[in-house]
């Protein structure tokens, strides 16, 4: 089974990702992928206090990810994997991981970004890496909840010009 959402929130592990989108996708594990959180014992903890019930959570660096992806250790698994940036998808879908879709939820607005939708707002290599995973045939949307209207990429990227 594997992947089945990957999602782009600077949150990673809060109330709609383990409430709202637990209920939508039944994830057997939450997979958070981030260099710098991987070496943080006390916010590994705290993400940890955070998962739903018989659900286990993985909180790793890029290159764990991808070597524990292709060495199969999750193929029994639905892994819905969150990162805080696009980069770190584009890294792991090169590196052998199969990504179904990439979900973008809550990439706020500061320094150079521009603001797309009311919880998305990106600077241009944010732009230009979902542009590459999607050159790469992975389904690109923003829904904040499962109960929100998808807006593929090419319409949210209109939405800004």
């Amino acid at each position: 089974m594997t992947v089945v959402l990957a999602r782009v929130d600077e949150r990673l592990v809060h109330g709609v990702t383990v409430n709202q989108w637990n209920r939508e996708l039944h994830p057997k594990r939450y997979m958070v992928v981030d260099n710098e959180i991987s070496k943080n014992e006390m916010i590994k903890a705290t993400m940890r206090m955070s998962k739903p019930a018989g659900t286990g959570m993985s909180i790793i660096d890029e290159e764990k990810a991808i070597t524990n992806f292709n060495n199969g250790k999750y193929d029994s698994h639905a892994v819905f994997i969150l990162v805080k940036e696009p980069e770190t998808l584009l890294n792991m879908i090169r590196g052998g991981v199969k990504i179904p879709a990439v979900n973008l939820g809550a990439m706020f607005e500061e320094n150079d970004r521009k603001s797309f939708t009311s919880r998305i707002a990106m600077d241009d290599k944010e732009i230009e890496d979902l542009k590459k995973i999607q050159e790469l045939g992975v389904k690109i949307y923003a829904q904040y909840t499962p109960d929100d209207e998808k807006i593929l990429l090419d319409d949210l990227l209109k939405k800004g010009e």
